[in-house]
């Protein structure tokens, strides 16, 4: 054990509840450094887990986005606006819920780049990122979208080569993380093998479990069989390529949602664009909520601010029905900035939003 590790060690047991603050203060060592101290003194056993957090598994990428000014004409140059920011559908989800409030950790593959060093450095702020690796020699994965002038997307482009170099022990390598989250987000960035690995180890340790589908394409990593899968929060899209069901009514909604809790899931919600969501359970709670409509500046980030939202409300006790009504509130405070997410989502301000909506 070096000489920071053992005095660390001490302070802790000399004072459990002392924060990290007041260990850089006493010790004059980095925030990052005390992080990765504790971190590893978790890991080898010397000292117990931290309080029980969300552990968000999966993108995080840098968001282009590119607004057209006037209808598209394909085939030549139309004037537009652009705006760089923090993306990633895990690393996204992990923003709301700091903002929120909660406390989050980001397990991510991140490039050794200036566009990574910019994601790390304005993330961190709301997550603790020390479980997430930057890779040398990589770019860190972009999203870049095309919107029309009312903000709806047109077209997005991903590159997200990076994930193809996430280590097959990498989840092993962080196990300590993920046994110490009383909730897992995992989206489906990762490898197939990777996917397979954190929902097993979700079900074995009985950690709830919610998974984010990201694209219809990506929705083939999951496994034929989704038990021990708490939630699981798709799109129109998404949920027709998993539950293998062409959806064009409110109740091809309920009908795909019902294949997909046939294979293991606990409850299921679809979200339908600015036309709400429908959610459906095992416990036979179902229903549909309707979003309300609002002037949109940009629905970039909707579908993880609802995510956000769900999680959110299902941590703090609601029942589906609320939960769903908290995640919607979410998204609608998302879709009214130009951020992927709202730099001013807050407790009271995700309240003044349920209580304006939904009350």
């Amino acid at each position: 054990m070096s000489k920071n590790e053992a005095m660390i060690l001490g302070i802790i047991q000399a004072n459990p509840s002392i924060s990290k603050q007041a260990i850089v203060e006493k010790t004059g060592l980095p925030l990052g450094k005390v992080n990765e101290i504790i971190s590893f003194l978790i890991q080898t056993g010397k000292m117990p887990p931290e309080e029980k957090k969300i552990l968000c598994i999966g993108g995080a990428n840098i968001d282009q986005k590119i607004q057209v000014l006037k209808q598209l004409t394909y085939e030549t140059s139309n004037p537009a606006v652009s705006i760089k920011s923090r993306g990633g559908v895990a690393r996204n989800v992990a923003e709301n819920l700091g903002r929120l409030g909660l406390q989050t950790s980001l397990l991510a593959y991140i490039g050794a780049d200036e566009e990574g060093e910019w994601l790390l450095r304005n993330t961190k702020k709301f997550v603790n990122v020390n479980p997430s690796k930057v890779i040398q020699g990589k770019s860190t994965g972009t999203y870049t979208a095309v919107l029309d002038q009312e903000g709806q997307m047109l077209l997005a482009l991903s590159d997200m080569a990076i994930y193809d170099e996430v280590e097959v022990n990498f989840i092993e390598k962080n196990r300590h993380f993920l046994q110490n989250a009383e909730m897992v987000l995992l989206d489906t960035n990762f490898p197939v093998d990777i996917i397979h690995q954190v929902i097993d180890n979700c079900k074995d340790n009985q950690i709830p479990l919610c998974i984010a589908t990201v694209s219809a394409p990506k929705v083939e990593k999951l496994p034929e069989s989704l038990e021990g899968v708490t939630w699981l929060i798709a799109n129109h899209k998404e949920a027709e390529a998993l539950s293998k069901l062409e959806i064009r009514t409110e109740g091809d909604f309920f009908r795909a949602a019902e294949e997909i809790l046939k294979k293991g899931a606990e409850k299921v919600v679809i979200s339908r664009g600015n036309q709400g969501l429908i959610y459906f359970t095992k416990e036979g709670e179902a229903g549909a909520l309707v979003a309300p409509d609002i002037f949109v500046i940009d629905v970039t980030g909707a579908g993880d601010s609802l995510i956000a939202g769900i999680l959110f409300g299902y941590l703090k006790g609601l029942n589906t029905n609320d939960a769903c009504k908290i995640g919607l509130s979410c998204s609608l405070v998302t879709i009214q900035s130009s951020e992927t997410v709202n730099p001013e989502l807050s407790p009271s301000k995700l309240m003044e939003a349920f209580q304006h909506y939904f009350r």
